[in-house]
């Protein structure tokens, strides 16, 4: 993933994520006003002190008693409701401000091309959408009011301090420097050893999730050893950064700690020579003093913090900054619509004419071209098959079909028009797609069903299941069409999550039909199923078959042939045959190794 360059870091990175929060400003800005109400408060508090000592105990004068008391209540009353409401604003704001960031990130990651999650894993992205933002979340609203009460309440007692008493202040403060120096020695390495621990964690959330989707896999091969060695090594070079880090952090707090208490004992040498003449003024230098403590503390600790904030902030500002490979042009954008906010009434209905237009496609991690100047012309109802042998790159035309790539040179025509010239989300809403290995979304099958077409009638959905012959699989189910499918479809079987994704696919009615190798994962009988549905559910559709298993396309219009990731033949079945080619080699021996399999039978 792209870096970008580090030019809010003197602000903790904050200045990449506040362009974010534009929905906020308000409820954080009396979130602020009200943190700046409370340390004001506490500001005033120590006057009151002064006063009472140098009046009611200096000078025996009590004839303001009355007023001094009703301000000194109202003073703690107003203290007590601005924090209340700046610590329920606190709350507020960060669940908003994860809300807001979650939200933001997951609409983000529907816009990026398949290239991106091909080369990062569930748990990378997961620990930026969920563990990155809990942390921006937490600095938005508690670090921030933390920060506006602190500081201010800091600010505030100098001001103070140095109106009453210029020259005992100017020696309080001339431990600043120190701490100015301290944080810029400790900043820049507690910023890497913090980024490394994120890191780590992150691989190790990814291995988490590893762990338990593959579960099965790692049983049956018996590799429980090597996952806990590998997961052992991970975790141990966590707690070693982690230790790093926290000594790091450590030694900062002690050295910081100890400057700040050099302060409090200035005023107790200090302040000594002047209690006996001016015993108020010591008083509120006593009571800053040891206020000032909390705040040099916290500004310790939320240093620290901050380092650790800002690598959260940069690697979810990355997320955000990431580009998809496939990106509508604003003009098709201000017509169409984008993924999120589509402008059906200017969508053109699809017909289902498709054609490769001298094509040249490169993938953009790699440099070998797969595609060079090809043309190929499949008519509306056709019935388009790509064979070959697993990973021989037959995947290649259907992305760029969908638009999930798009071609290093030349045009894909849908319908006469360049694909680009029309919205992503108009092409994908017009296309069927049956994977290898089916998904299903948590929840039952009729919600799964809906998802091809939410405005689907119950004649409607139960048409869909007999097209692809799947009422019986629905008969068997304990509550039929509200049976809960699992995770991922994980309580059916494959069979049946590929018959129900099947019928979801037909469900949308689309113009174009793609089956990548929808049979390959199924049984004998699914699989017969399915062959004698494809006849019915393919007729007045243009139909994109991947298929391993030949016998499945002999009736194609076209068969094209990919080794290599290359296209070496065409034709139909018949003219294929004749040729005695790869295809002929392909077919020959997959009809011996089913007819054996046969008779052993």
């Amino acid at each position: 993933m792209p870096k970008q360059k580090n030019k809010h870091l003197k602000f903790f990175g904050i200045g990449r994520i506040t362009p974010y929060l534009s929905k906020l400003k308000k409820p954080i800005a009396a979130m602020v006003f009200f943190g700046l109400t409370g340390s004001l408060t506490d500001i005033i508090l120590p006057l009151f002190q002064r006063y009472a000592l140098d009046h009611y105990v200096g000078m025996g004068v009590f004839d303001t008693i009355a007023i001094f008391v009703v301000l000194y209540l109202l003073t703690i009353l107003v203290a007590a409701v601005s924090n209340y409401i700046s610590c329920a604003l606190a709350i507020i704001i960060e669940m908003r401000t994860n809300r807001e960031l979650r939200q933001l990130g997951f609409n983000h990651l529907q816009t990026l091309s398949f290239s991106y999650f091909n080369q990062n894993s569930v748990g990378y992205i997961h620990a930026r959408l969920m563990s990155d933002t809990s942390r921006i979340g937490s600095l938005v609203s508690w670090t921030l009011v933390d920060c506006v009460w602190r500081m201010s309440y800091l600010i505030g007692a100098i001001v103070v301090m140095i109106v009453l008493h210029p020259k005992l202040a100017a020696m309080v403060l001339s431990i600043l420097p120190l701490l100015t120096v301290l944080y810029a020695i400790f900043q820049k390495r507690l910023i890497g050893v913090n980024r490394e621990v994120r890191e780590i964690n992150s691989q190790i959330t990814s291995n988490f999730n590893e762990g338990i989707t593959g579960a099965k896999t790692i049983k049956s091969l018996g590799i429980e050893e090597k996952i806990e060695s590998r997961f052992t090594e991970e975790t141990q070079n966590m707690r070693k950064k982690s230790v790093q880090a926290s000594r790091l952090r450590g030694l900062f707090a002690g050295t910081m700690n100890l400057a700040s208490s050099v302060a409090l004992a200035i005023v107790l040498w200090k302040g000594g020579y002047i209690a006996t003449e001016e015993l108020g003024t010591f008083s509120v230098f006593m009571s800053y003093a040891q206020g000032m403590m909390e705040p040099l503390r916290w500004l310790v600790d939320i240093i620290s913090d901050l380092i650790t904030t800002q690598v959260n902030i940069e690697r979810f500002t990355d997320l955000l900054a990431v580009k998809s490979d496939v990106v509508d042009t604003p003009e098709v954008v201000e017509k169409y619509g984008d993924m999120l906010n589509p402008k059906k009434e200017n969508w053109e209905e699809l017909k289902g004419d498709i054609e490769f237009k001298d094509v040249t496609f490169r993938y953009p991690d790699g440099d070998e071209t797969v595609l060079e100047h090809f043309s190929l012309k499949v008519p509306f109802g056709s019935h388009l098959a790509i064979v070959g042998e697993t990973g021989a790159g037959k995947s290649t035309l259907v992305n760029l079909v969908c638009r999930f790539y798009e071609p290093t040179q030349g045009q894909v025509l849908i319908d006469g028009a360049d694909a680009r010239e029309r919205s992503q989300l108009w092409l994908h809403s017009s296309i069927g797609y049956v994977l290898q290995t089916p998904h299903l979304f948590s929840g039952t099958v009729r919600e799964n069903l809906l998802m091809g077409n939410p405005n689907a009638t119950e004649d409607q959905i139960w048409q869909a299941i007999r097209a692809v012959s799947a009422e019986d699989v629905i008969a068997h189910l304990e509550k039929g069409l509200d049976t809960d499918v699992g995770e991922g479809g994980d309580l059916l079987s494959t069979g049946e999550k590929q018959l129900i994704s099947f019928a979801r696919a037909i469900l949308a009615d689309p113009k174009i039909l793609i089956l990548d190798e929808a049979t390959a994962s199924v049984d004998t009988l699914t699989e017969a199923k399915i062959q004698s549905a494809l006849e019915g559910v393919t007729a007045g559709r243009t139909c994109l078959m991947i298929a391993h298993r030949l016998s499945t396309v002999r009736n194609a219009d076209m068969i094209l042939v990919v080794k290599n990731g290359r296209i070496v033949e065409q034709g139909t079945h018949s003219e294929l045959l004749k040729l005695h080619g790869y295809y002929y080699e392909l077919y020959t021996r997959q009809y011996e190794d089913e007819t054996t399999a046969k008779i052993l039978a």
